[in-house]
């Protein structure tokens, strides 16, 4: 198993937000999160990256022990993150934004490259000069995808993938996420747009009240979906 998330229980403040968080991601898988706001996804998502660090739980990566470790130290293990709002540099450059934090610690056989996120994507090839701060919400979400790819991750998250875009933009990320998970990327993805997310994905959690609730592949929800929908919001 790529990643392995047990028991995890975080707080903000004397807050509790999760409660024994289960979940698993395996080479090559496309996994989603899935439940309505406020459930703890997002949560659950800083408690993998080490933005927050979980009071108690396991969260390993290739069998490696990561909860808890440094936000910078996560990334250099393999996890390229899609945070929800993109948080692209805005005064830099398309290409800039992208080789800012680019890496191959993973010694990837073909690493990601400039010329291989534009390939990917590109709008990003024809903005490569613009500013952060001058692309529509769209590109700065290419962006932040590609800038994560950068990054040459074992498992790419995306917090909130597609919120917020327009229809076409929302389809042209869903086609470069079918394309990453060819490619044998693992994935895990928070989203809303069930009927983009089915076809992509393998497994599904659905997350209320800082647990899982559900969880199965796309067939199981699809059968399942009138008595689900409560949990999920949608």
């Amino acid at each position: 198993m790529l990643l392995d998330v047990q028991k995890i229980e975080s707080f903000y403040g004397a807050s509790q937000v999760l409660f024994g968080m289960d979940l698993q991601v395996g080479e090559g898988e496309f996994v989603t999160l899935l439940g309505r706001n406020g459930m703890g996804k997002s949560t659950t998502v800083k408690s993998i990256m080490g933005l927050m660090a979980p009071a108690r739980g396991s969260i390993r990566l290739a069998g490696r022990e990561i909860a808890g470790i440094a936000s910078y130290k996560v990334a250099r293990a393999g996890i390229g993150l899609v945070p929800e709002g993109r948080q692209i540099f805005p005064n830099l450059s398309v290409a800039e934004n992208l080789l800012a934090t680019a890496h191959n610690l993973q010694k990837a056989s073909q690493p990601w490259t400039l010329e291989r996120v534009y390939a990917l994507f590109p709008r990003l090839r024809e903005r490569a000069g613009n500013l952060g701060a001058n692309l529509s919400g769209g590109e700065q979400q290419m962006l932040a995808i590609g800038r994560a790819l950068m990054t040459n991750p074992r498992l790419l998250i995306l917090d909130e993938a597609t919120e917020g875009l327009a229809p076409l933009i929302r389809a042209e990320i869903w086609r470069c996420l079918g394309e990453l998970k060819r490619t044998g990327l693992s994935i895990m993805c928070i989203d809303k747009n069930l009927g983009s997310l089915l076809p992509l994905a393998d497994r599904h959690y659905i997350v209320e009240k800082g647990r899982v609730v559900w969880s199965g592949n796309s067939q199981e929800l699809a059968a399942q979906h009138a008595a689900l929908q409560s949990h999920m919001g949608i």
